[in-house]
């Protein structure tokens, strides 16, 4: 319902575009005038989509190809229309997770947060489901933190200010350097090591010094741990977000792009340690653990402070060695797997927004032949639906235009003359100078001057930022600007 095949704690993915599902649709008819009257079951259709996953190497378009038709070639219309979408990861009913995690608790009686929380740790909804509909709420309280099953990672609001943080956290905070990096959950048993990315990929291969770092540096042959990586260049310091990414997708030739791109660990978070899960500890004891594992190197920078003036320097002094700006977390917070809130505030000096392109125009001029005028939207949370607050052309290079058309060309799901329309599957960061309201859009709202700042290949389409979000940002725009006193069309 929510077009996911699989339980985000499998790490697979089926690689079915669009143009791939239109080519083995070509059958249906041939199968429906043949007068193939042959119903599908449910296990038959996931049989299949676990072969489609596991189709790698040459030939696999073919391979994929020949699946999909033979499956679909059993499929009536409306079925082929919504297996489609599942496997294109647009049912547009209106289902999100969110609404199925309430509708479970809805039917079974059990409260909405012990359904979420049960989630967020076992990484699979229809598990969830079952439980809390055939076990309860005991059964579901007892669902913990699985090593090797990758747990979405908890996440900041952006700050308004710093003295905003302070009166927050009346409890006090530290303040950590916030990395312009790549987010990784380390999980270890012994000498089995797993490493999974912000999007909770697999990334083991791709980094082997990290988890050479996890078996000989970690004070423990147990555990789970979160930190960041950060790609280090000239002089030590980070490079670009963009050139991290091309080792972090690496799947060839690794120990060559170890010497060309060496990496830096910085841990922040220990989740589980000897068999003891720790997300309901205060962030203050969780610290105290984590130091107690790992070399003091590898910490994230951190101070505890209440005094804004030093908050500040310390900023200035993350600025300055190339990082992003602080993370605030409360000293007594606790760790809620995918929630956003107050527990944790992110400060940045630039107005940014991660929105997800969903259709692109191709280019004139010096741009012919690339799609360069990209079709900006935020997602909107009570629907599922991506709202456009814009287009932009601005803050690629001619690499990265090539790069991106031949990205939104494999994710094509209709095409006009001038406009590709795509899946909503990458996430960019773009940095704008003011929120407008624009009839122009269906959101209302439009980015001026907006620009690519980078591309945020960590995050799903779903962590974009909201409609609802980009509306509280409108409005406190005017805590600075005045208002017309009437509304002029």
């Amino acid at each position: 319902m929510a077009g996911k095949p699989f339980p985000e704690a499998d790490p697979r993915v089926l690689e079915i575009s669009y143009s791939t599902l239109s080519a083995a649709g070509k059958t249906l008819n041939q199968a429906l005038l043949s007068g193939n009257e042959v119903s599908l079951t449910i296990a038959e259709v996931f049989a299949t989509l676990d072969r489609l996953a596991e189709v790698k190497g040459d030939g696999s378009k073919e391979k994929r190809l020949v699946l999909l038709s033979s499956l679909i070639n059993r499929t009536t219309p409306l079925e082929t229309e919504y297996l489609s979408r599942m496997l294109l990861g647009e049912m547009r009913i209106g289902v999100v997770e969110g609404v199925l995690l309430d509708a479970i608790a809805e039917a079974s009686g059990v409260s909405r947060q012990l359904v979420r929380r049960a989630h967020m740790l076992h990484g699979d909804i229809g598990d969830v489901a079952r439980i809390a509909l055939t076990e309860g709420d005991v059964a579901l309280e007892n669902v913990g933190l699985r090593l090797f099953v990758p747990v979405k990672p908890m996440l900041a609001e952006m700050a308004e200010s710093i003295p905003q943080v302070l009166a927050d956290h009346k409890e006090g905070s530290a303040f950590e350097y916030k990395f312009d990096g790549a987010r990784i959950q380390i999980h270890r048993k012994q000498d089995r090591v797993r490493i999974f990315s912000r999007r909770l990929t697999d990334v083991t291969d791709s980094i082997p010094e990290i988890v050479d770092y996890s078996k000989t540096r970690v004070k423990s042959s147990e555990f789970l741990i979160e930190g960041e990586v950060v790609a280090l260049g000239e002089g030590g310091k980070p490079v670009p977000f963009q050139d991290l990414m091309r080792r972090f997708r690496r799947v060839h030739g690794i120990e060559d792009m170890v010497e060309k791109i060496p990496l830096r660990l910085y841990l922040f978070d220990v989740l589980q340690s000897g068999g003891n899960t720790m997300i309901d500890l205060p962030y203050t004891e969780r610290w105290k653990v984590l130091s107690s594992l790992v070399p003091n190197e590898s910490l994230a920078p951190r101070i505890v402070t209440r005094d804004p003036q030093v908050v500040e320097n310390f900023m200035q002094s993350a600025l300055k060695k190339g990082h992003e700006g602080l993370m605030a977390k409360s000293l007594t917070s606790d760790y809620s797997p995918g929630a956003r809130g107050k527990k944790w505030f992110k400060i940045k000096p630039a107005d940014r927004l991660d929105v997800v392109i969903v259709a692109a125009d191709w280019g004139s001029g010096r741009r012919v032949g690339w799609l360069s005028n990209y079709h900006l939207a935020v997602r909107d949370d009570e629907t599922g639906e991506y709202l456009v607050v814009g287009k932009t052309f601005k803050g690629l290079t001619d690499v990265e235009f090539d790069m991106i058309t031949k990205r939104l060309q494999e994710l094509k799901t209709k095409e006009s003359k001038w406009t590709v329309h795509v899946k909503p599957e990458i996430v960019v960061e773009v940095a704008h100078n003011e929120i407008q309201k624009s009839p122009r859009y269906k959101s209302g709202f439009a980015l001026r001057f907006a620009r690519i700042a980078k591309f945020r290949d960590d995050k799903t389409s779903e962590e974009a930022d909201t409609i609802q979000k980009l509306r509280k940002l409108y409005e406190k725009q005017f805590e600075n600007k005045g208002r017309l006193l009437k509304e002029i069309p």
